[in-house]
């Protein structure tokens, strides 16, 4: 089974499958703020603390008990299902929750299965890009994935489609971008990770199988602290990758959960 994609995978809210179309069509279909629903359907995997600045923000609990030094293997975390969002869908913010922090992330697809691959051939397996909002509520940094603020529902937006890999470029070199209501708040790239998507891809392969359709993150470029952006009920986050896409979200405050649950 492989996920072979010639140009721009998209899946518009009122078409029953995921088309793949060339860029201008893709975007048409979704003109005039038109929504998509997610293009892919397999797992989504994020990774921990791939940024100098993100690991550098621990300081010293690194090397404190029961860790002892910086993660030798990918610090991975999945995003499951109920937070998986489409592009032009609503990021719930939580009673209580005074804003969401904005995780600009790029999401590379896989296309065929993906077992004990090497660095020089990882990206043989990469099937194309998309546009990942690795949302999460502000937290205190902890060198495990912080679950309850991560994957609450809605906290995944993904698209607004998948670009063939062939038209992205260099996944470790593209401009990122995050507006909050068309105020940019984050010029920053997707330079300088500790693991470059091979050796990530080689990395998490080694110990685990991924399949077509699964998307992995590459890291944040961001260490979780004051560089976050936030963003509140009402507004609007973008996020913009070059080369790939702009996937766009507003952010919608829930009511309480009867008894006051949050």
């Amino acid at each position: 089974m492989r996920l072979l994609i010639e140009d721009t995978l998209v899946h518009p809210a009122d078409a029953p499958l995921p088309r793949d179309l060339p860029a201008v069509r893709a975007g048409a279909a979704l003109a005039d703020g038109r929504r998509a629903e997610i293009p892919v359907s397999g797992t989504v995997y994020g990774v921990l603390h791939n940024a100098p600045s993100a690991l550098a923000a621990l300081g010293d609990k690194i090397h404190a008990a029961p860790y002892k030094g910086a993660p030798k293997a990918p610090v991975l975390y999945i995003k499951p299902r109920n937070t998986r969002i489409g592009h032009g869908a609503a990021i719930p913010l939580p009673p209580q929750a005074p804003a969401v922090l904005v995780g600009a992330a790029l999401g590379a697809v896989i296309g065929r299965t993906a077992c004990r691959v090497s660095p020089g051939e990882a990206m043989d397996f990469i099937a194309g890009y998309t546009v990942v909002n690795d949302v999460t509520l502000p937290h205190e940094e902890f060198y495990r994935p912080a679950l309850r603020q991560r994957i609450r529902d809605g906290f995944c937006p993904v698209g607004p489609w998948v670009r063939a890999a062939r038209h992205v470029g260099d996944p470790g070199a593209l401009e990122v971008r995050v507006w909050v209501d068309d105020e940019l708040r984050l010029q920053t790239s997707t330079r300088g990770f500790l693991r470059p998507l091979p050796q990530l891809l080689a990395d998490v392969t080694d110990f685990m199988t991924l399949q077509p359709g699964d998307i992995l993150l590459t890291g944040l470029p961001w260490t979780g602290g004051f560089d976050t952006p936030q963003a509140r009920a009402g507004q609007r986050v973008a996020i913009e990758i070059e080369n790939v896409g702009r996937l766009e979200n507003p952010v919608v405050a829930t009511c309480p959960a009867p008894g006051g649950a949050a």
